[in-house]
């Protein structure tokens, strides 16, 4: 399979309102696996190894599409890797939890964690991510986890860069001072909203998804904003 990365902008697992995303995952999970039973490994970072959260990823990747999760926990005890290893080894999908971006991409480098995650990415498992799971793979990111650092609300921050991009989660939220942030400094940039998510495969993006929400593509010209929404991944 093609290495996968589904960026969902924002959401509320517990209340199903991505739903509409969650199943395009889990099918793709499902054509990975094959015959066998799906597997999917959660990762809580973000929300500190938040165990409800957890729980609510099992009730809905479990109870409603019939696959089998797992979850690594690495922020309040000492990662044996080996046993990490292996359970990334079973994982079809990978979903990354929203949280503190700044906190996560920090904890993978310092745990170990951050390897086994590229190593599954260039084997082809699915990896899936809502707000700081969506955004920690791009160059530049919007978000609010560089507070303490900046003192601003919002701020720019320099993410992963798996993915060359400026990118803000949940746009809707966020829009007029993205907006103005990119009008100003950037030549294009990426807004999604909650419920909506850009599918990107072998690097590239490939469209989008929707469970109420958008995604937009920003592009300065003549120095005026003009915004695209991005096609639905069925109709790419």
């Amino acid at each position: 399979m093609k290495k996968t990365i589904i960026a969902i902008g924002g959401g509320e697992l517990r209340e199903r309102t991505t739903l509409k995303i969650d199943e395009y995952i889990a099918r793709l999970a499902k054509m990975r696996a094959g015959e066998n039973r799906a597997n999917a490994l959660f990762i809580p970072t973000a929300s500190h190894d938040f165990m409800p959260y957890y729980n609510t990823f099992h009730k809905v990747y479990t109870g409603v599409f019939n696959i089998k999760t797992d979850v690594a926990l690495s922020v309040f005890k000492d990662v044996d890797l080996e046993k990490m290893k292996a359970k990334f080894l079973k994982a079809d999908m990978i979903y990354v939890g929203g949280g503190d971006t700044v906190f996560m991409m920090d904890s993978w480098k310092k745990t170990g964690l951050l390897p086994l995650i590229e190593d599954a990415y260039q084997r082809g498992v699915i990896i899936a991510g809502l707000s700081a799971g969506a955004i920690c793979w791009f160059s530049d990111i919007y978000t609010d986890s560089a507070a303490e650092l900046t003192g601003e609300k919002y701020a720019m921050f320099q993410g992963l860069n798996w993915k060359k991009g400026v990118i803000s989660p949940h746009y809707g939220l966020r829009m007029l001072d993205f907006d103005q942030i990119v009008c100003y400094n950037f030549d294009c940039a990426y807004g999604i909203e909650d419920d909506a998510a850009i599918v990107m495969k072998d690097g590239e993006i490939v469209g989008s998804l929707s469970s109420g929400g958008k995604a937009w593509l920003l592009e300065r010209k003549d120095g005026e904003l003009q915004k695209t929404e991005i096609p639905s991944i069925e109709n790419c």
